[in-house]
């Protein structure tokens, strides 16, 4: 006896559904990499090859994905963009590597980029970023490299990224950051250059003797 007809359209749909899905999951990042794009000015068009239409953004310039097509590197550093991040960017749940360094990019750090579990490195220097240095980022377990130099970021450091047992590489000078630098965990091991010209910024703090807000009012 042949199947009814609805079981064989019922079984067509789910195949069809099935095949969608990793579809879905590519736009999602294109999405939030074209968004990206809308808020950066590219007088260079280096993000020309960047087409919402494709299915996924892997075959995009300085877009790099895994074998299963997730985004895992953006390399966008020293390509005369402005503009500022967005949130979008900690969509990109698979992220190894944001790279927008030596640009012209303004406004502040999202704090959705502390969604980014996998990222390795956040290199933001040579910008010209403003505000303050998210806590979010404490959630970055797998990071090592947390370049921030060369901004207009202000505020303390996090307390919350002493936790990121990962972290090697912290620079945040030629900010105008306050309060102390910390002492324990991964910045036990962190030149004091790596800190320096951040003229409201004291030294590195003595635990139980200074508050880490000094400087900050």
């Amino acid at each position: 006896m042949a199947p009814p007809t609805w079981l064989w359209t019922l079984s067509a749909a789910t195949t069809t559904l099935l095949t969608l899905i990793p579809l879905v999951r590519g736009n999602s990042e294109g999405d939030a990499l074209y968004t990206l794009r809308r808020s950066l000015t590219d007088p260079d068009n280096v993000l020309q090859s960047w087409d919402p239409t494709l299915v996924n953004p892997c075959t995009w310039f300085h877009i790099t994905c895994n074998q299963d097509n997730r985004v895992t590197r953006l390399d966008l550093g020293n390509s005369n963009l402005s503009g500022h991040l967005v949130p979008e960017l900690g969509k990109l749940e698979h992220l190894q590597y944001l790279e927008l360094y030596k640009n012209h990019i303004q406004g502040t750090i999202p704090a959705e980029l502390g969604n980014l579990k996998n990222l390795i490195s956040l290199d933001l220097y040579n910008n010209n970023i403003s505000g303050t240095i998210p806590p979010s980022m404490g959630k970055l377990e797998s990071l090592v490299f947390l370049r921030l130099n060369d901004n207009r970021l202000t505020g303390q450091i996090p307390r919350e990224l002493v936790g990121i047992s990962s972290l090697k590489v912290v620079d945040v000078s030629n900010n105008d950051l306050c309060g102390t630098i910390p002492t324990s965990g991964p910045f036990e091991h962190i030149p004091l250059n790596n800190f320096e010209n951040n003229p409201r910024l004291e030294g590195p703090e003595l635990l139980g003797l200074a508050s880490y807000d000094t400087n900050c009012s």
